[in-house]
């Protein structure tokens, strides 16, 4: 194992670690990354806590091949090693055996960007094959992109980069349970699932629900020919589907109209920890807009600009629900917007302490907004008066 980490750090090839499954319950993984500083070579090392808070320290290149080793079976109980030229994963078993699985390749490789991370550094690799990626067609068996894939490679790039900056407060023991609604092809339900559970060596139970039953037996036949025994797909409609228990994640990309509404009331009434949302084709305010006043009809002149008004009011009330409801709110772009026009993000991590005088003004600033647009949104009544 110290060679194998001397040889990623020693030709800068090493992407990332992870050390996880620790025996102190408080901790709850260990990454780890090459960095350069006043021309030395370190290991930077981040601790994430179950508290929330996260440590870091940085380790000389030539310590630190020993130093990750030893921490191999007496603190962590697995670690995984991601190259430019492959990847490598460490595993102890119950009796303390340990298994290692290298695939990393021998010889000339193209060593990891150095400059404070100027370059791209996907947690996916676009160089290696993954297996999921390989059965979706997203890359070939040998690894290479498939050029009609390019932008849904970087789309479930640029997801996977936005769970893992509130991972925190996803992960909070072993076993995640997560659920993904009108998972659709579920691209990204395989891309969440890979990254849990085989990047970070979680126990996931991954619900995924969606109305097309073909796409859901083929997703199926997908997981079960990758072995990804928590990886469940399930047929039907989203409003009917009884969540199991707490989700630490909700998920949903694109789904459309109120459909998006559908799985924010799920993740609310489930109170999932974290909920990850693309909104898409925002019919319902553009259909009632009868705004009150006449210094508002202006919106109602040019079709595209009502469209793209109702589009960004509607994901703000939105936001404004999830606030009410004791998450906080952020809206993000998921990806270049040259990829696609469908491009916000709506992440909420749930608040143990709300501000009930806050919450209240949340709740009269919603009330005003609907009534001056003359407009009654899906969240309205149960999770907002």
């Amino acid at each position: 194992m110290e060679h194998i980490l001397d040889h990623a750090i020693k030709y800068k090839i090493l992407s990332k670690l992870t050390l996880s499954k620790c025996i102190n319950n408080n901790v709850l993984r260990t990454t780890g990354r090459l960095i350069e500083m006043k021309g030395q070579l370190y290991v930077a090392l981040e601790t994430f806590h179950a508290d929330g808070k996260a440590t870091q320290e940085n380790i000389a290149a030539m310590d630190a091949p020993k130093y990750i080793a030893s921490l191999i079976p007496e603190t962590y109980k697995q670690l995984n090693i991601i190259t430019t030229s492959g990847n490598c994963e460490v595993k102890v078993s119950r009796k303390n055996k340990i298994t290692i699985i290298n695939q990393i390749k021998q010889g000339s490789s193209q060593p990891v960007n150095l400059e404070h991370n100027r370059k791209k550094q996907y947690i996916l690799s676009d160089k290696q094959p993954i297996d999921f990626l390989v059965e979706l067609g997203v890359q070939d068996k040998n690894g290479l992109l498939f050029d009609k894939k390019r932008s849904k490679f970087r789309q479930i790039n640029r997801f996977l980069e936005l769970v893992a900056d509130v991972e925190s407060s996803i992960i909070i023991g072993d076993d995640l349970y997560i659920v993904d609604l009108c998972c659709g092809k579920s691209y990204l339900s395989f891309a969440i699932y890979y990254y849990f559970a085989i990047l970070r060596g979680l126990n996931v139970t991954m619900d995924c629900v969606d109305l097309k039953a073909d796409v859901i037996d083929f997703c199926t036949s997908v997981a079960k020919k990758l072995g990804y025994k928590g990886l469940h797909f399930i047929a039907g409609d989203i409003r009917d589907f009884p969540v199991k228990r707490q989700p630490d994640l909700t998920v949903s990309l694109h789904a459309c109209d109120i459909a998006t509404d559908i799985v924010l009331a799920k993740g609310i009434d489930s109170g999932s920890r974290v909920i990850l949302s693309t909104p898409c084709c925002h019919h319902e305010m553009m259909h009632q807009l009868r705004p009150s006043g006449h210094f508002t009809d202006f919106l109602l002149d040019h079709s595209i600009l009502k469209q793209k008004f109702t589009d960004a009011a509607t994901d703000a009330l939105r936001c404004k629900a999830l606030e009410i409801n004791g998450y906080d709110v952020t809206a993000l772009e998921l990806i270049d917007p040259d990829e696609t026009p469908k491009n916000v993000l709506i992440r909420a991590i749930k608040q143990n302490n709300t501000n009930k005088n806050r919450i209240e003004k949340l709740k009269e600033e919603y009330n005003t907004i609907c009534n001056i647009l003359g407009i009654h949104p899906f969240l309205w009544d149960e999770y907002v008066k």
